[in-house]
């Protein structure tokens, strides 16, 4: 995950999903999941995200894709800053 600060107040969520994911169908089911869980979660304002699709986000329940996210978010797990 990839964080960014912004001007908007508005928190922004960009997901993508490559082709290790699977078939076109596969990687737009990955990132609709994504969406969603994200819309679950409190994100911080100012900031834009972007949430990279493992194939693992296909075969966990929803409930701990949403947990993950939210732990990812909430201790910086794996994000990297950058300012814009």
């Amino acid at each position: 995950m990839l964080q960014a600060t912004q001007p908007s107040s508005t928190p922004q969520v960009g997901v993508v999903a490559g082709r290790n994911v699977g078939s076109a169908v596969k990687r737009n089911r990955a990132k609709r999941r994504l969406r969603e869980a994200a819309q679950r979660v409190d994100l911080r304002p100012n900031t834009a995200y972007v949430v990279v699709a493992s194939p693992d986000v296909l075969a966990v329940p929803f409930s701990e894709l949403v947990n993950r996210l939210s732990s990812a978010i909430a201790c910086d797990g794996g994000a990297r800053d950058k300012d814009m």
